[in-house]
């Protein structure tokens, strides 16, 4: 499944509290989903990395209660206490933890509680973990186990994380060069030795590298470091050749900007202005828009059309729409 679908998925299976397992790949944003859907709900979030517990972790440790001549475990204190009524218990590397650790979660996602400690009502539990053939350290799950869960597997889509990284402003070139080269956003190879490989959480980290403005001297280390050497002397060379881009500002105020021969710089721009325009632009800005946009590549024009209406942009309302749609609404077919 995609993110997103995997996503409309998990919010349903929360709010009617049945516990789920999400398989995928790592660095491919699993966590992040269910705490963004937390996030929207306003609800709870706990977020336990099984593999960091040891057993007695989750059941407590017994003591004795003098009162009542009985030992009584003392339950642990990070767990959902019911002060906030509503909430995400997320279980996060659950088939990576030790055996005994799945067993003491196995009792608290079956009954809902274990030792002295019961979950409370509005809470819904999800767990998470990667698939055996991911290179990860991995314990078989129990099929008592595995049959308490409704299993989803999600899997990458270059196009939805184009979209949730234009959103939450990435470098152009990052999105640019994703958009060029779509596989490049997941580069797992199972049975490779190498430590640094692209994941959408690792394309995360070189945004906020070169937001950083490192030294030029450090840029390919730490580049290389997130997403492998080949990758990164890739994407540097992709990113230098891209060149000099119009001035994005001139565009919207309706001056004369050249047109980008490269295909690389093509992409970069297209990200740019879908990252600049939004659906509060100005009528006046978006008919300067779409003045630029008739001069531009078809295939470059109508995608960067699309994704604009995709935020809710209403380029209906420029006068020169039609102009517009008579030159290249064939495309968009």
């Amino acid at each position: 499944m995609k993110p997103l679908e995997v996503k409309a998925a998990v919010d349903h299976l929360v709010q009617e509290r049945v516990p789920l397992f999400l398989w995928g790949a790592p660095g491919i944003g699993k966590s992040s989903i269910v705490r963004q859907i937390a996030q929207e709900r306003g609800i709870g979030f706990m977020d336990l990395r099984l593999t960091l517990l040891d057993p007695t972790d989750l059941r407590g440790i017994p003591f004795f209660d003098a009162a009542s001549h009985k030992a009584v475990w003392a339950p642990p204190a990070f767990l959902p206490d019911g002060s906030e009524p509503e909430g995400i218990l997320f279980l996060d590397e659950l088939n990576t933890a030790a055996p005994m650790v799945q067993a003491s979660a196995y009792q608290l996602i079956l009954d809902r509680r274990i030792g002295e400690y019961e979950l409370p009502e509005g809470w819904a539990i999800v767990a998470a973990g990667n698939r055996e053939s991911d290179r990860g350290v991995v314990f078989r799950m129990p099929a008592p186990l595995a049959n308490r869960f409704v299993h989803l597997e999600m899997e990458i889509d270059p196009n939805q994380w184009r979209s949730w990284a234009v959103a939450n402003g990435f470098d152009p070139s990052v999105i640019g060069f994703i958009s060029a080269r779509p596989e490049a956003l997941f580069m797992f190879d199972a049975k490779s030795a190498h430590r640094s490989f692209a994941t959408p959480r690792s394309w995360e980290y070189v945004d906020k590298i070169l937001k950083s403005t490192p030294e030029e001297a450090l840029l390919m280390p730490l580049l290389a470091g997130s997403i492998g050497e080949e990758l990164a002397a890739e994407f540097l060379s992709w990113r230098a050749s891209a060149g000099e881009l119009p001035d994005l500002e001139a565009i919207l105020e309706g001056e004369s900007q050249p047109i980008p021969k490269s295909t690389n710089a093509l992409h970069v721009l297209s990200s740019m202005i879908v990252a600049r325009i939004e659906p509060k632009t100005p009528t006046q800005t978006l008919e300067n828009l779409l003045g630029y946009l008739l001069e531009l590549d078809p295939e470059f024009s109508v995608m960067i059309v699309k994704e604009l209406q995709q935020k809710g942009v209403l380029l209906e309302k420029a006068s020169n729409w039609k102009q517009w749609i008579k030159a290249f609404g064939y495309l968009l077919a």
